[in-house]
Order: C-alpha cells, then sequence, then structure tokens
C-alpha cells in the first residue's frame, strides 16, 4: 500500500510539475478508485498533499524568475475566501453528485484549454494578443493592473476558492488557462503562478475542511507528498523541453481521459 501511494505521490507531483495544475484532478480519483478513500476524505488529502507539492515547485520556479508574484497574490487572497464557501457547499451534496460535476467541470476545462492551444497568437513578450485581453501588458510585458483586471483576477480566484473546497483541487486546471487567457502569460509562468495559489489557497481549503470535522489520514498524506516531490521535479525537468503548446495540449488529453474515467465509474456506480 505504501508503494502504491508513492506511485500515485509522484503521478500527481509530475502533474504539477509539467503543468502547475492538474494534480488533484489525479489525486482525487486515484484516492477515490485506487485506495478506496472517500470522496470527502480525499478532498482532504489531496488539499494538504497537492499544497504542499506546490509551495515546493512554487519555491523552485520563483528561485529562477518564473512567477509574476503581484498576480499570484490577488488570485490567492480571493481563493482562501472561496475555500470554506466550497467546503459548505460540497457539505450539502452526494459523493456520486459531486464526482459528476466534478468529470463534467474537467471536460469544460479540457475543451477551452485545448482552443486556446490551437490558435495562433503573439504572446506577451511579443507584444500581445491581437484580441486583447481582459488584462493588458506594456511594452516591456509587465501586466497593467487595472480596476478591471483586478475584478477579473478576482473573481476567477474566489472560483478558483470554491472549487478548491468543494473537489479537493488546488484550482490550477482552472488558474492556468484563466491566466493564459485572461492576462496573456506564458504558460511557463503561468504554472509558476499557480503553483503559488494552490499552496495558499490550499492551507485555507484544509483549515475549512478540518474545521467542519472531517479527517485526514497523517501517513497516506505524508506518502503521497514524499512521491509528489519526486515527480514534481521530474515534470519540471521534462516540461523546460516543451514548447507551451504542447504542454497545454497533453494538459487538456489527460484532462479528458481522467474526466471519462470518473463518469464512467460514477454511472457504473
Amino acid at each position: 500500500m505504501s508503494a502504491i501511494a508513492l506511485l500515485y505521490g509522484a503521478i500527481v507531483g509530475l502533474s504539477l510539475g509539467l503543468t502547475g495544475g492538474g494534480g488533484a484532478i489525479f489525486a482525487v480519483p486515484l484516492l477515490v478508485y485506487g485506495m478506496g478513500v472517500s470522496m470527502y476524505e480525499a478532498v482532504g488529502i489531496s488539499l494538504a498533499a497537492v499544497g504542499a507539492t506546490s509551495l515546493i515547485g512554487f519555491l523552485t520556479r520563483w528561485r529562477h524568475g518564473d512567477v509574476e508574484i503581484r498576480t499570484g497574490l490577488l488570485f490567492a487572497v480571493a481563493g482562501m475566501i472561496g475555500a470554506p464557501i466550497g467546503t459548505l457547499v460540497a457539505g450539502r451534496m452526494s459523493e456520486a453528485l459531486l464526482l459528476g460535476l466534478f468529470a463534467v467541470l474537467m471536460l469544460i476545462i479540457a475543451v477551452r484549454l485545448w482552443q486556446k492551444a490551437a490558435t495562433p497568437q503573439v504572446t506577451c513578450e511579443t507584444g500581445g494578443d491581437e484580441r486583447q485581453p481582459t488584462c493588458r501588458r506594456d511594452a516591456s510585458g509587465q501586466l497593467q493592473l487595472t480596476s478591471r483586471c483586478a475584478m477579473m483576477l478576482s473573481f476567477v480566484g474566489l472560483v478558483t476558492g470554491v472549487l478548491s473546497g468543494m473537489f479537493g483541487v488546488g484550482g490550477g486546471f482552472v488558474i492556468v488557462p484563466a491566466l493564459i487567457f485572461f492576462t496573456n502569460m506564458s504558460i511557463h509562468k503561468a504554472v509558476g503562478a499557480s503553483l503559488m495559489v494552490i499552496a495558499i489557497v490550499s492551507v485555507s481549503g484544509v483549515t475549512s475542511h478540518l474545521l467542519v470535522g472531517r479527517s485526514i489520514e497523517p501517513v497516506l498524506t505524508m506518502l503521497f507528498i514524499a512521491g509528489g516531490v519526486g515527480g514534481l521535479f521530474a515534470g519540471q525537468a521534462i516540461g523546460r523541453r516543451l514548447s507551451g503548446p504542447a504542454l497545454q495540449k497533453g494538459f487538456a488529453v489527460a484532462i479528458v481521459a481522467v474526466a471519462m474515467f470518473v463518469i464512467a465509474k460514477t454511472l457504473m456506480a
């Protein structure tokens, strides 16, 4: 069982290292279907393990200058407010309904991410997207944090926090596409910002999870973290060799595969 937990944790960490998100998309199904953990307990373990792994990944990318701290903090503060709301909402739903909504959300995100990767565009380093995203950048590539931009990022951060509390996801599969869509950020920097947000929001998510009386199995969580750290560094090394669109498309395909598996298992149950 320990070896399996380490392996599953490594899969989660690999996803985080490659894409800055998706770790919990894999963590929850692996815990529920691979280790027989209930959905509610899987949420807590996922938040704790993904949060700790993301913190290490964020510090590594920050050291290399691949994180926009200001943008990430705006997301994180809003996300910390949303996480307790998501926890309360999840408590009023059945486990089957939660899993079904989780799968639908994954499919929506995968489609949007694939569409973005398949659409030719000019990156922020070369003058910005012709369609002009909600948040614009100056000639040097710095984000212009207007009131409209701040409101949009705060709203998406709040939604990310709610999803985190509901499904045990760090929100990276929402954060990374949102940063790309709304701020025209390169995927490599979006990954760094996402890891920072996940680490911060996970603290709020775990706290709210414990406050409503749900447990987190400490040994299983530590095994997941240990495997996750190894997978994280492997994912980061692989990610440096891949282009942004390739990463986005690969991420989208992985999300669809897991979503279809969750839908099939939920219908069979």
